[in-house]
């Protein structure tokens, strides 16, 4: 009972399946291939199917029943051969500026760019070695015990649920993040500075706990966090209800989510649907975009005089406040079957924006996945995203956001042709 508990713990504690062993395993995902969004220029992109990686991980075995673990994995970005990927398109997303209109021409031109630069920091900012994954944890008789940055309980339903994986074009997270387009995170994908608890049973439950402490979340700026799940993995089933929250630096409720759904595979099909409410009203960028103004903008306002310099900041101050808020709720389903050495996979994603903007969206994916070997796949995939008002969303990758369509409102769409190979 205990080596079947043991081995179930293991088994959700590394994102890539694992052996219990005493030496260190080094392994990878090397992915990248062409894309053609409607509109932009042709791409090489890194990571469509699955961010590329190079990752360490262990067991030793030190007795009663007892294992220590460890798990290192850094971002690669074959493109580029660095550890940040940029957005896809280079467009604006012109929602955070939304209400600004009574700004300088000057200064909202300055803003766009900046509003850019913070969009195109989202993917691991700080440069960090081991971004993807940091973690250390003592497995015991009654479940783990884990130290480090890792996936997020909520997240990890998610991902589950997703059609595509949480990659290429038609990944479901496309549609999630912000109120029109790739402005806010739609979920903490993992948390840093975190302790968390996981079980898994021989019956196919499981179940996780995780708390951050002072600088966790996904971008290390939370007070704190906390994210929650219970799963159950057996029978043809791969489902779960996961729950995260954080709070920001004055340790107001911030990006909260829950999330429910996973898949169900019966023969040749793989059946997916997934349920996901996301909602933030203080988001832990406010402060930094409106320290940008403070640093960059206020100056330059010195000689209108500060009545003038006040009511400028207060314009930008009270809409960015307002622009970086989340309300919606997000629905998808999707199936996989499997022909021979490759598979079809085929998905429909609807986001229903709550705020005032009501900038829903829709995702509709094809895909088509061939297996050459055990280890290495090529695929191809075609998206369309469907935007209301003010939404931009565009398709992206696993690596990389796809950042902003040209136009608010505008449909867009995307072709992708890669291959991965896992090492």
């Amino acid at each position: 009972m205990k080596t079947k508990l043991l081995a179930g713990v293991i088994a959700t504690c590394f994102a890539a399946p694992v052996l219990a062993q005493s030496s260190v395993q080094i392994y990878g995902i090397a992915d990248a291939g062409i894309m053609k969004t409607q509109g932009e220029s042709t791409k090489i992109v890194s990571g469509i199917a699955d961010g590329s990686r190079l990752g360490f991980k262990g067991t030793e075995d030190i007795g009663g029943g007892y294992k220590a673990i460890f798990n290192l994995e850094a971002r690669i970005e074959l493109d580029t051969g660095t550890q940040t990927p940029s957005l896809i398109n280079n467009n604006d997303g012109l929602y955070l500026l939304k209400g600004m209109q009574s700004l300088p021409a000057s200064i909202r031109a300055g803003l766009a760019a900046q509003l850019k630069g913070f969009g195109v920091a989202a993917v691991n900012p700080e440069k960090a070695l081991f971004d993807r994954t940091a973690m250390v944890g003592l497995i015991t008789p009654v479940g783990a015990v884990l130290l480090g940055r890792m996936y997020t309980p909520g997240y990890e339903v998610f991902a589950a649920a997703d059609t595509f994986e949480n990659g290429t074009a038609g990944a479901w997270g496309g549609i999630t993040g912000g109120s029109a387009g790739f402005t806010a995170l739609g979920a903490d994908i993992r948390s840093q500075k975190s302790i968390q608890y996981r079980i898994a049973t021989p019956s196919g439950f499981g179940a996780s706990l995780m708390y951050g402490a002072k600088n966790s979340g996904y971008l290390g700026r939370y007070n704190k966090f906390m994210g929650s799940a219970v799963t159950y993995k057996a029978n043809g089933f791969d489902i779960g209800l996961g729950h995260n929250r954080g709070y920001d630096q004055d340790d107001n409720k911030s990006l909260t989510t829950t999330t429910i759904g996973g898949s169900y595979t019966m023969g040749d099909f793989k059946f997916f649907a997934g349920y996901h409410d996301q909602k933030n009203l203080h988001s832990v960028l406010r402060k930094e975009y409106i320290a940008a103004w403070d640093s960059t903008v206020a100056p330059s306002l010195a000689p209108l005089g500060v009545p003038t310099a006040t009511a400028l900041r207060n314009v930008f101050v009270t809409n960015i406040t307002n622009n970086t808020q989340i309300d919606a709720n997000s629905v998808q389903i999707g199936m996989h079957y499997k022909i021979g050495a490759g598979r079809i996979m085929a998905s429909v994603a609807r986001q229903n924006d709550r705020t005032a903007s009501n900038s829903d969206a829709t995702l509709v994916a094809v895909g088509y996945d061939y297996n050459l070997s055990k280890r290495t796949d090529v695929y191809t995939v075609l998206a369309n995203i469907r935007n209301n008002n003010d939404g931009q969303y565009t398709p992206g990758a696993a690596g990389a956001p796809g950042g902003f369509g040209k136009v608010p409102g505008e449909d867009t769409r995307a072709v992708q042709v890669g291959i991965r190979h896992r090492f």
